[in-house]
């Protein structure tokens, strides 16, 4: 399903992330040459199902689970080194050939243990961060203190980084009033024994790529979370701390912005969040959890509760300006398919007047209410469905109404969780 005339493609979260990239990636990896990580880190759960399996990927791209395809991590990504190898090591379990297949940049910055205790201590939990680093360890990057892979290859460098980062992050355990603290050698014994088989995987990523296209390969960038917790443009400060959007896809790679063919938004049929932050069409504890349920609405990395809401056409509309999308994959329209009516977003309504643009200020995020359109619902099962004439009349006016509120085509339509539950609009 993977269109080579547009030879690379971006495929972003357009929500708050969990939108089902995984499963999108995935779908169009087939038809790809490589897969690459551009930003995030083991924070990330990209569940994918096949047949009766399910794997969830945390840093390793989706496009691993087909066969001849290559996959990278990119220079935007940090890295856990030790969850990277475990993770490699379930994928080898379990059958699938990673070897000469899996690359990590040189330039990639590590996630160290201090890192996550630094996560794990501080007062981010206001934030609702998942404690696995990445935070701390972007903190480390932009201060000009982070360990890459590279300096794995130099063992008086990195220890002199590491003591940096060490007495960073036992400053701040300690002003936070935690009696834990972290300590050089032990760190440094765990990165020597990683070393040789992370130093096995590392490339100049940005080369590879570069030198792939212009052969005429085939790439898919793949992002983590969503456009709305992007850290520039996403509900800051309730956002992560990474550029999510397509923006980043160039950075996060190492290409040049003109090489990006395509975008593809990835979006829900309906809205879901994780943690705090502001969510305009949450709906109430009855008709959330029924929501929950029915969409198995549970963070594939941590296990927590996803808020879910309507579809929010004010927010996917931003994303399809900030990200430039050229089309939209509409995920998990079968969780619909037993609702009498459906809720979809049109504006904001801030101290009586309507607005149907995305609000950057947080304090009229948190006042404002949201203006519905209703739609009836199919009640019918849409899971078998592969074609769009296939789908209830209902379904296909929901889609269509997407369409007109958020200016963006929809190129694909995801009716369940396998391979073959998709249906593909362009073709």
């Amino acid at each position: 399903m993977f269109d080579r005339e547009r030879r690379t493609v971006v495929v972003v979260g357009a929500q708050w992330g969990d939108e089902g990239k995984g499963k999108l990636v995935d779908v169009l990896a087939e038809g790809a040459d490589w897969v690459v990580r551009y930003q995030g880190g083991a924070n990330a759960g990209h569940t994918v199902h096949i047949g009766e399996r399910s794997f969830v990927l945390h840093q390793i791209p989706s496009g691993i689970l087909h066969p001849g395809v290559r996959c990278a991590i990119g220079n935007g990504v940090v890295l856990d080194p030790d969850r990277l190898l475990t993770e490699i090591d379930e994928l080898v379990d379990d059958g699938v050939d990673v070897e000469g297949r899996l690359y990590v940049s040189d330039r990639a910055h590590l996630v160290l243990p201090y890192h996550k205790l630094l996560d794990e201590s501080t007062a981010s939990k206001e934030i609702g961060t998942t404690g696995r680093g990445i935070g701390p360890a972007y903190e480390d990057k932009a201060a000009r203190r982070g360990v890459r892979v590279l300096d794995l290859r130099h063992p008086d460098r990195l220890r002199q980084l590491v003591e940096r980062g060490v007495e960073h992050a036992n400053a701040r355990l300690s002003h936070s009033g935690s009696k834990r603290t972290v300590n050089v050698d032990e760190t440094m014994s765990m990165l020597h024994g990683l070393a040789p088989r992370l130093l096995g995987l590392s490339e100049d990523v940005s080369l590879m790529i570069h030198r792939a296209r212009k052969q005429g390969a085939a790439v898919l960038l793949e992002g983590a979370q969503g456009s709305l917790l992007d850290v520039d443009h996403g509900t800051y400060p309730f956002v992560t701390s990474s550029n999510t959007t397509s923006g980043g896809a160039a950075v996060g790679v190492g290409i040049a912005p003109t090489a990006i063919d395509a975008v593809l938004g990835v979006v829900k049929a309906y809205t879901t969040r994780v943690g705090n932050g502001p969510l305009p069409t949450e709906l109430d504890e009855v008709l959330g959890e029924r929501m929950r349920r029915l969409g198995n609405e549970f963070g594939a990395t941590t296990g927590r509760p996803r808020r879910c809401g309507w579809f929010d056409a004010v927010v996917v509309r931003y994303a399809a300006r900030v990200n430039g999308l050229t089309g939209l994959a509409v995920t998990k329209l079968d969780v619909l398919d037993t609702f009498d009516r459906l809720g979809v977003c049109v504006g904001y309504e801030v101290d009586g007047e309507l607005h149907t643009e995305f609000p950057g200020d947080i304090a009229a995020l948190e006042k404002l209410v949201p203006r519905y359109e209703w739609m009836a619902g199919w009640k019918r099962p849409t899971e078998d469905a592969r074609s769009l004439s296939a789908l209830p009349a209902e379904a296909r006016a929901y889609l269509d109404r997407i369409i007109e509120l958020c200016d963006t085509p929809i190129d694909y339509v995801s009716v369940g969780t396998r391979r073959d539950q998709i249906i593909g609009l362009r073709e």
